[in-house]
């Protein structure tokens, strides 16, 4: 059979078995990865988690290899995102074997981004990632404009609450922090307004909060419908042309 069959299509006995064996093996290296992190692991769990960990990148090398090599153009798979992904997920491991210091060692936590692997076998996550490319001078807008207003927002507060709070807010920087959990709406309440002033500018940045968060998603939510729509028109010209 096809090796590029295979690899790059999932139409094939062989190929739904290729891949469902990706998917296991991605499970696998985060839940082992996961139990590196308990406390007090015996010897023979720290062996066996590290030849554990081998294998897991060896296949996942050879994964990578296989897709470089039966693709049509292989700088374009390299530098894509799948590219970029599958190569940081073998990355981490061979960077850091057999270096003890731990600013190296800890080049391993990366390997974490083996989970964004998993946006290979879903077709939701695919329909996600072309709703962002489609929005995404929008959103990158957006960024802006929440960087500037997050900015002066901290600005506001500490010309409002510095005089009161001086510990609290020594300056625009340390306003930062509570822009940030303000404007996401999150509010931590480890740092806020007790000046009228300042809870009256609170009030407003609050309301500014809510569509910090709303607009994005508002956004990416209708690029997501014309995804959708768009692949449900072309699933209905293909049946109806094979009929």
């Amino acid at each position: 059979m096809d090796l590029k069959r295979i690899v790059q299509h999932s139409d094939t006995p062989a190929g739904r078995a290729f891949d469902i064996a990706g998917l296991l093996l991605i499970f696998y290296s985060i839940i082992t990865f996961s139990i590196e992190t308990l406390p007090d692991l015996s010897l023979e769990a720290m062996t066996f988690l590290f030849y554990s960990e081998v294998v897991v990148t060896v296949l996942f090398t050879i994964e990578y290899l296989l897709r470089v090599f039966t693709s049509d153009k292989k700088t374009d798979y390299i530098f894509s995102f799948y590219g970029i992904i599958d190569l940081v997920a073998i990355l981490p491991f061979y960077l850091s074997l057999g270096v003890d210091l731990r600013g190296l060692r800890a080049i391993r936590v990366f390997r974490v981004f083996r989970l964004l692997k998993l946006a290979r076998y879903s077709s939701a996550l695919s329909d996600f990632g072309l709703a962002i490319r489609l929005v995404k001078e929008e959103v990158i807008l957006f960024l802006i404009a929440t960087m500037i207003l997050m900015y002066m927002t901290a600005v506001g507060i500490y010309y409002f609450e510095n005089e009161a709070q001086p510990e609290v807010f020594k300056s625009v920087f340390h306003s930062l922090w509570w822009a940030t959990a303000t404007l996401t709406t999150v509010g931590y309440g480890d740092i806020y307004p007790i000046t009228i002033g300042g809870k009256l500018f609170t009030f407003v940045i609050l309301m500014a909060g809510l569509g910090i968060v709303a607009v994005p998603a508002g956004m990416v939510a209708s690029a997501l419908s014309k995804v959708r729509a768009n692949a449900d028109a072309r699933s209905a010209d293909k049946e109806a042309k094979e009929e």
